[in-house]
């Protein structure tokens, strides 16, 4: 059985691109992120999260190093979606304040007195759970109220996270991306402000401020890293993640970085919109159920879509026992290689770099990215095991074991 499709970008680096994309990196620039970071680190138990560097399984698979920004650290929110959650809240309550955020802390926007000034705010987010706590966390840190809707499947306990956070939240019967039109309808009839991370004609700036918060991980990346990595694999979903860390790294690093897309089967809109080979992306339909959830997604961000057909030279598609395997290789590390706690989407793209670096039938692959003794690969794991049940049944009894 094939675990991973995979296919080249026609659209990388065609020049048209090249200059279009140049308007969008200024979002992504060191001082504007230095601004988010600023903000960030303004809360006062903001903690840097660790990097890996996993020597052992670097030279299992032959290549120089493997390093894994571990962002189950956060906030302890088992997750990095807070990042972009919280400095979209802020950026929002500084507008409607009419003062600039680099002019008010995490502390300040908690007072009474802009509470007073603001009345009873409510926001509404859909997610499959970790941005959604997010949103409720900073939504609850800030004294508003969220509410948020989760797509048909999503786990009880990512329902309970979210509600222990003090927001309203409700598993729907529809897909992700028909979830968001619901909770987008909602907004509009209540008054309530939309925090979502993809973008629609007329909702592009809240979804831009997320994207611009989770670049505070990407810069701690490179004040962490010794050298440049050659190669970064990246979880794909709408693409803000992945189109944010691509924006600021293609600019910080003057050598060519060679970037890696990673969705589920089931929710391939990247894949699919590569393989077409047009400038517009391509969206998919139907259920999308999968265990990565927070990659089941099937309409691009069209931000990121500009950015990552721009910068993105493959894109590779895998089933749910390359999730699985990628979990467990983290979760059981080799000689002094430290543990990494990965939930589903956290270690989709670990799991298919090892597929494609130990499969002879994906050889044609490895030449194609370049994978060899001099690659220093990067991997961002998103989250921790949020879904503790489903984590515990994949690493411990070996649910989705490759057979």
């Amino acid at each position: 059985m094939c675990k991973l499709m995979w296919v080249n970008n026609e659209q990388y680096q065609l020049q048209k691109n090249v200059e279009q994309a140049g308007s969008f990196l200024s979002h992504f620039t060191l001082d504007q992120v230095h601004r988010v970071t600023k903000f960030h680190h303004t809360y006062e138990k903001f903690n840097i999260t660790p990097l890996r560097s996993l020597k052992a399984f670097a030279s299992l698979v032959g290549v120089e190093n493997v390093i894994v920004k571990d962002e189950s650290f956060r906030f302890d929110l088992n997750a990095f979606k807070v990042l972009g959650g919280v400095y979209a809240i802020g950026r929002y309550v500084a507008d409607k304040l009419g003062r600039d955020i680099d002019e008010l802390s995490f502390e300040q926007l908690k007072s009474e007195e802009i509470k007073e000034q603001l009345g009873d705010l409510i926001f509404i987010s859909t997610t499959d759970g970790n941005h959604g706590r997010g949103v409720a966390w900073a939504a609850r840190e800030l004294g508003f109220q969220a509410r948020i809707y989760m797509p048909a499947g999503s786990a009880e306990e990512r329902l309970q996270n979210i509600e222990n956070e003090g927001a309203y939240a409700e598993i729907t019967t529809m897909n992700y991306d028909d979830t968001v039109r619901y909770t987008s309808q909602l907004a509009k009839e209540n008054g309530w402000i939309i925090v979502q991370d993809t973008m629609w004609e007329g909702y592009e700036e809240i979804p831009l401020w997320i994207m611009q918060g989770y670049t505070t991980l990407v810069k701690e990346i490179v004040e962490q890293l010794d050298e440049a990595p050659t190669h970064v694999f990246l979880q794909a979903g709408v693409g803000s993640f992945a189109g944010a860390v691509v924006a600021f790294l293609q600019q910080y690093y003057e050598q060519e970085i060679t970037f890696v897309l990673v969705e589920p089967y089931v929710a391939n809109c990247y894949y699919e919109s590569f393989k077409a080979g047009t400038e517009q992306s391509v969206t998919v339909g139907g259920e999308m159920q999968t265990i990565m959830a927070g990659l089941a997604c099937g309409e691009p961000n069209p931000l990121a879509w500009e950015l990552l057909k721009t910068y993105t030279k493959v894109s590779i598609c895998c089933d749910e026992e390359v999730a699985a395997t990628g979990m467990r290789i983290l979760g059981h590390p080799l000689a002094t290689d430290q543990r990494i706690i990965a939930g589903e989407s956290g270690a989709a793209p670990v799991g298919c770099f090892y597929e494609l670096m130990t499969n002879r039938q994906y050889t044609e692959l490895q030449d194609t990215l370049q994978l060899d003794e001099n690659s220093r690969v990067l991997f961002i794991n998103t989250e921790g095991d949020t879904d503790v049940e489903n984590y515990r049944n994949i690493v411990w009894h070996g649910k989705y074991a490759t057979i």
